[in-house]
């Protein structure tokens, strides 16, 4: 590719959702409640767990950062999404699309990091009870906490470099409403074998060896289920697992599938429809899954209610 086909590039493009116009306001309003709910159900947790001592335990520090990182994972694209959706012209600035690619890849492996020590937890709270406290010190579980912030920075700061020192040409649309990074790398002009390259590798480490501690944590939690003498506990056991693997493989499944193993049969509608499930209805969904269905928190909600009631009363 010669440079006489290359220009700068100030802006680009967004195709956004693949919606017939007559439903555009429609499904706006469907996206900024869903928005809403991610944003307003995560803050919920967050300010809980800082305001009630007694949800100051290893599981709820994983959560609470765990709900910092789904809020802003959505806050990355969604707010785009829906200022594009009511503009006649859908762009992003090239600066802007670069930071977009950044946060995204950060809050998402942070995310990603976050599921594997709560995993973790879990598993040593079932099948190691007695030694909890001793395994899960606070000095491992912030150890933890600060080594998945770390770790992300390096990974999302290689990825967001070397899309930095790519080339495009003057066809500017992206067909996506985010600047995705396996889309920007199909419009490049320049040579991409560096950034499939770090995908790739990367790609292992990153997202696959996640899920796996995750399915054998889960896996070694199932077989320890059947060791409960109570009918309740397998069931309560069950019920926990399973919402969590739920959410889980919803993220992994389409993360892996847009990413690591993309079929050449993936259309845009399609692609458009697998990122929606894990930028917008995954981080939506894990307050629910985690939290708000959690006696502990359900107390901690309902403690701090009455505290702002009484003084109206009185």
């Amino acid at each position: 590719m010669t440079r006489r086909n290359q220009t700068v590039i100030s802006q680009f493009l967004l195709l956004g959702l693949p919606i017939p116009p007559e439903h555009q306001q429609l499904y706006y309003a469907l996206l900024l409640s869903m928005y809403l709910t991610t944003v307003l159900g995560n803050l919920i947790i967050i300010i809980l767990i800082l305001l009630d001592s007694h949800l100051h335990t290893p599981m709820y520090l994983f959560l609470s950062n765990l709900s910092f990182a789904d809020l802003c994972f959505s806050s990355v694209t969604m707010p785009k999404l829906l200022q594009n959706m009511q503009s006649k012209v859908p762009s992003i600035p090239y600066a802007g699309c670069l930071a977009q690619i950044y946060f995204f890849l950060y809050f998402g492996d942070l995310g990603n990091f976050l599921l594997v020590a709560m995993a973790y937890d879990r598993y040593v709270a079932i099948c190691f009870p007695l030694h909890y406290m001793s395994i899960m010190s606070p000095r491992l579980c912030v150890s933890l906490v600060l080594l998945s912030w770390v770790l992300t920075t390096f990974h999302a700061m290689l990825h967001t470099l070397l899309m930095a020192r790519l080339s495009f040409c003057e066809d500017n649309v992206i067909p996506h409403y985010f600047c995705d990074m396996s889309t920007l790398l199909k419009v490049a002009c320049s040579d991409t074998h560096d950034n499939e390259l770090a995908i790739f590798i990367l790609g292992g480490p990153i997202v696959v060896l996640p899920f796996l501690l995750i399915i054998v944590s889960y896996a070694r939690i199932v077989s320890s289920i059947f060791k409960f003498p109570s009918f309740q506990g397998i069931r309560k056991a069950f019920s926990t697992c399973g919402s969590h693997l739920s959410v889980v493989s919803l993220f992994y499944g389409t993360v892996i599938g847009l990413y690591l193993c993309p079929s050449a049969n993936n259309t845009y509608v399609k692609e458009t429809i697998m990122s929606l499930m894990y930028t917008m209805v995954t981080p939506m969904l894990n307050p629910f899954i985690y939290s708000l269905s959690n006696r502990d928190i359900k107390d901690a909600l309902e403690k701090i209610m009455c505290k702002r009631q009484i003084p109206f009363f009185l």
